[in-house]
């Protein structure tokens, strides 16, 4: 995924392991039962505090 960030493609990625996806995503929407409830870069959304409860666990 690295190396195709780097080459400046875009990627639409779905995966359950949020940590990891966000570490690497440049912008990022987090889905809610379908339905968009935060976005931002993945770094921003790796901090906020939703996302670490229901995503991430913490």
């Amino acid at each position: 995924m690295r190396a195709l960030k780097a080459a400046s493609t875009t990627i639409f990625l779905v995966d359950q392991n949020a940590r990891a996806a966000l570490a690497v995503a440049d912008r990022a929407h987090v889905l809610d039962s379908g339905c968009a409830a935060l976005a931002g870069s993945g770094a921003e959304l790796l901090e906020d505090e939703q996302v670490k409860e229901v995503c991430l666990g913490l």
